[in-house]
């Protein structure tokens, strides 16, 4: 088992790192930006090393600042967390030809899916439906290639989303309504790869609504071992940012359950993958079908939800094969038994818009008890940075049925206060309590079509006037 590990990230998710490390008795090095110098992660972990500005293109994306604090920290292994660098191919060469373990799948495993077009062909091959899109990366969109994406999207329909081939966790993407805005959507999405990820190619699919959005977690050793953790459903999001994740999902039947484990356990054979990887699918309710969206071939920031279902820390999974040892569970060890449903809170104001929120905490209180986690990189007195993403904690509960799930998340999101930031506490508060969520048949489009931010404004505006009198 390795000594020290360097978690190459920030926030909640450097912090949930941590701690698995700790209670394994590794040793952490933790990197940070002169944003970061404060930050819990930095303070938690056994040692902490500055890797420049705030900017994630000069710290948290600068692989050789990155890799010099690793050889210079001497930790034998790097986990890269979800975004930044962890789905970078690249990244996991360098850090093997730096003799550095990189606790996510080898690059040449990495390489057979990235840029992410190349999952869409894999899938081809193996008989499972994709969405309709471009099976090709776009490199470049000048005025002689933006012909070749406007035959591409007039060819599948409108809308369109744009994605990009680094990306994940809906990062990045844009949607085009019609010919007119596609070249807008191209030029967002180029941009956000080459800052977000340092990759500007992106591809183009057909925009899918009113579906859900199902993935299969699946961990896999060098030995051949191969099992799922079950599904979790993530369907209520925003700007393909989701908000809310629960597992198992309510509304598949036993047979299409079966038939979406198979396809994910096909896609880790198929690419003969070691690790954590999820593979996710949009699942039509009207028409029991379901399609492949992508392949996360590392730690997903919803996988937290998974584990607390199926009872199995993934995290420790994920650095135990990396060190080589065999998987700890076999299929048949593997039971969802509970349910649990995790809540994204973040420091934006959902009845402006999920207006951006930076600013000092100034007062904090979590809730706890039964059935309760809270997966979080704040404390009181932390400045919230406006260089980053918004995320300030999960908050995840698990209960023997869905219906003592939601009333045990109903209780957490009441006893919890944050001062100092406006947050998406209400918006959570309002979703857990609309019948279509108590029902489980949301899909993507829930936030709109059941009037989700409209509702959080109008009880802004009752809470103001109580507040006012």
């Amino acid at each position: 088992m390795f000594h020290k590990i360097i978690i190459a990230n920030r926030g909640e998710i450097a912090v949930r790192i941590i701690r698995t490390c700790k209670e394994m008795g590794i040793r952490t090095v933790a990197v940070y930006s002169d944003a970061d110098a404060s930050s819990l992660h930095v303070k938690l972990a056994d040692e902490a090393y500055p890797i420049g500005p705030a900017e994630a293109a000069q710290s948290y994306l600068n692989m050789k600042k990155i890799l010099e604090v690793a050889t210079r920290s001497k930790a034998e292994a790097l986990h890269p967390g979800y975004g930044f660098l962890a789905e970078n191919p690249e990244f996991a060469a360098t850090c093997e030809k730096h003799k550095i373990v990189f606790i996510g799948p080898p690059s040449e495993c990495m390489y057979k899916i990235k840029p992410k077009h190349r999952a869409r062909q894999l899938m081809k091959m193996l008989n499972i439906p994709v969405t309709p899109g471009s099976d090709e990366p776009i490199t470049d969109s000048t005025s002689k290639r933006f012909s070749k994406i406007e035959q591409i999207a007039e060819s599948i329909g409108y809308p369109v989303i744009v994605k990009p081939s680094g990306g994940g966790g809906g990062i990045g993407m844009f949607v085009a309504g019609s010919r007119k805005d596609l070249k807008d959507a191209v030029r967002f999405v180029e941009e956000r790869g080459r800052k977000d990820f340092g990759i500007p190619s992106f591809y183009v699919e057909k925009l899918l609504t009113g579906v859900k959005h199902v993935e299969i977690q699946v961990l896999a050793d060098k030995y051949g071992n191969v099992i799922h953790l079950g599904e979790r459903d993530c369907s209520v999001q925003r700007r393909f940012q989701k908000l809310i994740e629960e597992a198992p999902c309510q509304i598949l039947s036993p047979h299409l359950r079966m038939k979406m484990f198979v396809a994910a356990l096909d896609v880790a054979v198929a690419l003969e993958y070691v690790n954590a990887l999820t593979v996710e699918f949009f699942y039509i309710p009207d028409t029991q079908e379901f399609y492949f969206n992508e392949v996360g071939s590392r730690l997903q920031a919803e996988a937290c939800v998974t584990e607390l279902a199926a009872n199995v820390d993934i995290v420790k999974e994920q650095i135990k094969i990396a060190a080589g040892e065999r998987l700890s569970y076999s299929q048949d060890d593997v039971s969802l038994t509970a349910h649990s449903i995790d809540c994204r809170i973040t420091a934006e104001d959902a009845s402006r818009n999920f207006f951006p929120s930076p600013g000092k905490i100034t007062g904090l209180r979590l809730p706890h008890g039964l059935g309760v986690r809270i997966d979080e990189g704040i404390y009181e007195g932390y400045e919230v940075a406006h260089d980053y993403d918004s995320l300030l904690f999960k908050l995840l509960v698990r209960g023997q049925t869905r219906e003592e799930t939601i009333l045990r998340m109903q209780r957490a999101l009441g006893e919890m206060r944050i001062e100092g930031v406006e947050t998406t506490v209400l918006f959570h508060q309002v979703a857990l309590e609309d019948e279509t969520f108590k029902s489980g048949k949301h899909t993507t489009d829930f936030i709109v079509s059941r009037g989700i931010i409209q509702k959080v404004q109008e009880r802004t505006r009752i809470l103001q006037r109580l507040g006012n009198g």
